[in-house]
């Protein structure tokens, strides 16, 4: 299959703007936190959270590539990623969460995360064959 792998990096790295976006203090660091019960002394080190991240975005950025395929309309392609974030990422999470009793809150806040990524990776890989 014919992926643009420069897109793939670019939409993995999207992920990480996003995600300093979204879990900052002005959006949604301090009732996350609350919600997943943690202090920021609980944070792990960075090079190996970072390092991972970036990992596991590019995979998901790859993988979703893939299923949109060498050329995506980009109309369609952001769509995709909405169904993906909410319907796949979202429930997977709400399953997990409920089983671990995690509150709402923190499914809203990272299903939400994940949701707008793939929304993000559909912008970029459909905008850039």
């Amino acid at each position: 299959m014919d992926i643009n792998i420069w897109a793939v990096i670019v939409a993995a790295a999207s992920s990480f703007l996003l995600g300093g976006l979204w879990y900052s203090p002005a959006v949604f660091l301090k009732p996350w936190n609350k919600a997943m019960g943690r202090t920021t002394e609980d944070d792990g080190h960075p090079a190996k959270v970072f390092g991972l991240s970036f990992v596991f975005a590019l995979i998901s950025a790859y993988v979703f590539a893939m299923l949109l395929g060498p050329e995506p309309v980009l109309s369609e392609a952001w769509k995709a990623g909405l169904l993906v974030g909410l319907g796949f990422v979202g429930a997977s999470f709400g399953i997990n969460y409920q089983f671990a009793n995690r509150p709402f809150s923190a499914l809203f806040i990272d299903g939400g995360y994940h949701t707008c990524q793939f929304v993000v990776y559909g912008l970029i890989l459909g905008a850039w064959h």
